[in-house]
Formats: structure tokens, sequence, C-alpha cells
């Protein structure tokens, strides 16, 4: 989510999650009411109504299905499908990628143009240990507002012929929209182009690399929030994130949790 030259990286970083907070903070709703639709322009937003239960989202899971997008899998299922959304490298994938190897656990790694030009190792390490590389888009726009098709295409394209040369491989049709911001045609452009768009059920406010949560809040809330199905939204660029993870992942798995490749979830 971050690109163009090193020192515009934590000030692009609190712009674009900043924008992120909006998707993951949501507004308040109840079950019974009625909540923005894929019809218009909006940004992703969760309800936690009770712990180690689903969230309530902006948009129910039927409605996202018909543009192949998904933001939780089989809620009967004590499944977890982690990603992270990667933008920049400052120290810390590798840690994590040493955690999800102790545990033999599947990621989703988002990645922007920037990260594929400044950390290819890392990326093809990721690849050569089962994770999947996804596309987050080039330059980390507000896809929504791109009405043109050739511009909307090229975000991606311009990822997927990136990874290409790093890698040697095409690149998976895993999308998620930066900034959680989407629309109905924004959704239908990405499944024309044979993606599949995937948001999250469970994120928490871990990208400000200046101001990272605690051991103790992080426990919180990716403990007290998993739920069944949860697909896992962690940044990459988080001290807290590399400090916990081996910890979670462990918890998790004591709480009867399993993990799955997020492809599974649209049975690909």
């Amino acid at each position: 989510m971050f690109w163009l030259i090193k020192k515009r990286q934590a000030w692009t970083a609190v712009a674009v999650c900043i924008a992120l907070l909006l998707g993951v903070a949501g507004v308040a709703f109840s079950r019974d009411s009625a909540v923005a639709t894929v019809g218009k322009a909006d940004n992703w937003g969760l309800s936690f109504q009770q712990e180690g239960q689903p969230p309530v989202a902006n948009a129910s899971a039927a409605e996202l299905a018909a543009y192949n997008t998904y933001y939780v899998g089989d809620t009967t299922q004590k499944t977890i499908y982690l990603t992270f959304d990667a933008g920049y490298e400052n120290g810390y994938t590798a840690p994590l990628l040493d955690a999800l190897k102790k545990h033999g656990v599947p990621a989703t790694f988002f990645v922007v143009g920037h990260y594929l030009e400044t950390a290819p190792e890392l990326v093809k390490r990721m690849v050569a240990e089962g994770h999947i590389v996804a596309n987050h888009t080039y330059h980390h726009p507000d896809m929504s507002a791109i009405a043109d098709k050739a511009a909307f295409e090229q975000e991606l394209k311009a990822v997927e012929e990136q990874y290409q040369t790093v890698t040697g491989q095409a690149m998976p049709k895993v999308y998620r929209p930066p900034q959680g911001k989407y629309s109905e045609s924004n959704l239908q452009l990405a499944k024309d182009l044979g993606y599949t768009t995937y948001f999250w059920s469970l994120a928490y406010v871990d990208w400000y690399v200046d101001k990272q949560p605690t051991r103790e809040q992080a426990l919180q809330k990716l403990i007290g929030r998993i739920h069944p199905g949860a697909v896992v939204l962690l940044h990459s660029t988080s001290a807290t994130n590399a400090q916990v993870l081996d910890e979670v992942l462990t918890k998790w798995k004591e709480m009867g949790y399993t993990f799955g490749k997020l492809s599974e979830i649209a049975g690909v």
C-alpha cells in the first residue's frame, strides 16, 4: 500500500490506514436494520455484536457472492483464513513467516507494486512456503472511484506483470480492494477480469507503526473476536503482530481452530 521513495512510506502508511480504519470500524447497526449494499460506493464495515461469533457486515454474504466476493468462510466450521496486507517491508515479514512455518499455517499476502519491487526475495519465500501472494493493486488507490475499465484493469495487471517477473509464475486471481472501498461496478469489474475478491471478518488497529498496540491489546482483539470461518486481516508492518503471532496461533489451535487457504472459501 505504500510506494515511490522510502522517505514517503510512513506518511503514505498513515494516510492509507486512516482510510482503512473507516472500513474496519464501519458503522453501528442492528441485525434487523437496513444497511449499505453493494449498489453504491462504500467502505467495508463490521459490527461485532457477540464475542466468538461472526460480525454483521454492511453487505451480506449472498449479495457479495454474486460478484465472486467473500468476507467470511463457513461459519459452522472452526476454520481460520489468515491474511496480511503488505504494502512495504520494514523488517517484520520474516518473523511472521517464521511463525507461520512453525505452525504449518497457510496465509495470503496481499501485495502492492512497491512491495514486489523492493522485497522480491520475501515474495519468493512466501510462494516457496506455500502461501498465496495476491493482488492489492499497484498504487493502492480508491478503486471504487475508477469508472474506466482500462484504468481499473491496469492497476491489477501491473501487479500481475511484476509478480511474473519476480516469481516466473502467473499470479493467482485473488484481490482485495485498497482501503476496503467497494462498489457494485467495482466488484463486477474485478469479477469480469477473473478475480475473486476478499474482504475480512476480523481486523484490529495494527497499522500505525509509531503507535503499536500492546501485546495484551492484540490478544484481546484477536482471541476475543475470533470466530468460525474468520478471514483475519493483519498488517505485515506491525511489530506487535511479529511479536505475538506465534502465541496467537498457539491459542487459536488450543481453542480448536484449524487453518485453511483463502481460496478454499470460493471452492477453488
